[in-house]
């Protein structure tokens, strides 16, 4: 991973500043991408369990869906400090929960491709090759660290 620029931030946060224009639409439309593009995952989340279709004003998938941009987004703006920042019970928790849930590479990868696309959506086009690069390394950056607290988890032995 080269080093994360002043430049890739900015374009993270202004983008972040736009998908949070309409966040109710777009977390709604992560959820739809990652069950298009990985169906058995519905099952990994207890507020999409019961229900055949994404339900559209779901609390708790619009909470879920902030949270992995909001993390995704301050994890690239601190990447420029050269860490993850992220507070150690926060990692914690997202390790255990993500073993819990049978998470894999295979999923991140998922989150990875939805993220991307529902950004892409989002800004338009202003979308370009250095937007997607910025997301990417920020994201990568944030799984890493989860992966990381998971292979520390003690629930992971």
């Amino acid at each position: 991973m080269g080093t994360f620029t002043e430049k890739q931030e900015a374009l993270v946060r202004n983008s972040w500043e736009e998908l949070k224009q309409n966040f109710a639409h777009h977390s709604l439309h992560f959820f739809t991408l990652i069950l298009e593009i990985a169906p058995a995952t519905k099952n990994m989340f207890s507020f999409l369990r019961d229900y055949d279709e994404i339900p559209r004003n779901n609390t708790m998938l619009q909470i879920h869906a902030l949270k992995v941009f909001e993390l995704t987004c301050e994890s690239a703006i601190q990447l420029r400090e050269k860490r993850i920042v992220i507070a150690d019970t926060t990692l914690n928790y997202l390790g255990s929960i993500h073993i819990h849930k049978g998470v894999t590479d295979l999923h991140f990868e998922v989150v990875k491709e939805a993220l991307l696309k529902t950004i892409k959506e989002a800004v338009g086009d202003k979308w370009s090759e250095e937007l997607s690069n910025a997301w990417e390394v920020a994201y990568d950056e944030l799984a890493a660290a989860i992966k990381k607290a998971m292979r520390e988890s003690p629930s992971s032995a």
